[in-house]
């Protein structure tokens, strides 16, 4: 395969080990060529704008700028795969459309899957660039807009479309009336940035889009939310107390 046709890479982490091992790692990927490394956030900059490649491997925490500041200067929006040695990032990088984040330590076996993402997101439209999703992410006040893989691509949801949240895990679960969607994200954190005018937690499992809503009803169960689309959402005692109080049913 020649230079010109393989996917450009560039290396942005601090740890010499790190970049050291992903650069041998790479070398054995025959459609892989590594065009620059970075030791920090600032230098990161410069390289991929410079170099614009097509894709960066990014470390989250860097001296200089951090993964999300270097994303924020940039003036190439190249595909990202974030690097970090804290699980928590996992969200950060979601919520920023990375195509992929890998947890160090990683190995070849766990690069291999993430380059399959790679290869499947080159395939697809840019529809968001990365600079976009960084705004959206950090912007203050309550998003307007969610960032959500379908196939094997990353597509924007109007938040007023969902119809409520449903925690699962470490993940939670966008409820539209066409379906549903993954994200690695904390429901408390989305609560954070949600519009608390429309959307209510109404169970420690589930936030709500009141504009969603029919009514409330009591069940064998307890208070539940009838949403427009059929959907029974559990209400939790507390909530229940409030709603009653307020005098809503």
């Amino acid at each position: 395969m020649s230079e010109d046709s393989k996917v450009s890479v560039v290396i942005a982490d601090d740890e010499p080990f790190a970049r050291a091992g992903l650069r041998d790692m790479l070398a054995s990927i025959d459609w892989i060529a590594v065009a620059g490394e970075a030791a920090n956030g600032i230098t990161a900059v410069e390289i991929i704008n410079r170099v614009r490649p097509d894709l960066v491997f990014l470390d989250i925490q860097m001296p200089g700028l951090i993964g999300t500041e270097v994303l924020a200067r940039l003036t190439h929006q190249p595909f990202v795969v974030f690097t970090t040695a804290h699980a928590q990032h996992a969200a950060t990088a979601f919520e920023l459309g990375a195509v992929d984040y890998l947890l160090k330590p990683f190995g070849l076996q766990r690069l291999s899957k993430g380059l399959e993402r790679v290869r499947a997101a080159l395939g697809e439209p840019h529809s968001a660039p990365a600079i976009d999703r960084l705004q959206e992410a950090l912007a203050a006040g309550a998003m307007s807009r969610l960032f959500v893989r379908t196939g094997n691509g990353i597509v924007t949801l109007p938040v007023e479309s969902v119809v409520w949240f449903e925690a699962s895990g470490d993940y939670v679960t966008a409820h539209v009336n066409a379906g549903r969607h993954l994200m690695h994200v904390s429901l408390n954190r989305l609560e954070s940035r949600l519009d608390s005018a429309k959307f209510v937690r109404l169970h420690r499992t589930n936030i709500v889009n009141l504009d969603h809503v029919r009514g409330f009803r009591r069940t064998g169960r307890g208070l539940v939310a009838e949403m427009k689309n059929g959907a029974q959402i559990p209400v939790s005692r507390d909530k229940a107390r409030q709603i009653r109080g307020a005098g809503i049913y």
